[in-house]
C-alpha cells in the first residue's frame, strides 16, 4: 500500500500564497511522474503540473508563471508552490504519483476569496 499526505491547503486573499505539500509512504519502489490536480464544483478535475523524476516539467496554462512545482526523490516528497493566487484557483488540489499505477492523496481545500 502507498499513502499520500497532503497538507498546506487554507483560505488565502486574491494574490496571496500558498504552499501545497505531498509525502509519499509505503511500499515505494519507484516513483515516476509525480504532481498535483485540482477539481472546482461541478468542473472535471485538471492537472495544475506535473514533474519527472529527471525534473521535466508540465504546467496547465492557467497556472503557468505562477506555480512552481519541485520534488525531493530522497524524501518522496512534491511540493506545489502558488503565487500570485486568484479566486479561479478555488479547488480541491489532489497529490498523485505514479508507480506503474496513479496513487492518490485525499485532496487539500484551497480557497481564493477576499
Amino acid at each position: 500500500q502507498v499513502q499520500l499526505v497532503e497538507s498546506g491547503g487554507g483560505l488565502v486573499q486574491p494574490g496571496g500564497s500558498l504552499r501545497l505539500s505531498c509525502a509519499a509512504s509505503g511500499r515505494i519502489f519507484r516513483l515516476n511522474a509525480m504532481g498535483w490536480y485540482r477539481q472546482a464544483p461541478g468542473k472535471e478535475r485538471e492537472l495544475v503540473a506535473r514533474i519527472r523524476t529527471i525534473g521535466i516539467t508540465n504546467y496547465a496554462d492557467s497556472v503557468k508563471g505562477r506555480f512552481t512545482i519541485s520534488r525531493d526523490n530522497a524524501k518522496n516528497t512534491v511540493d506545489l508552490q502558488m503565487n500570485s493566487l486568484k479566486p479561479e484557483d478555488t479547488a480541491v488540489y489532489y497529490c498523485y504519483v505514479n508507480m506503474g499505477l496513479d496513487y492518490w492523496g485525499q485532496g487539500t481545500q484551497v480557497t481564493v476569496s477576499s
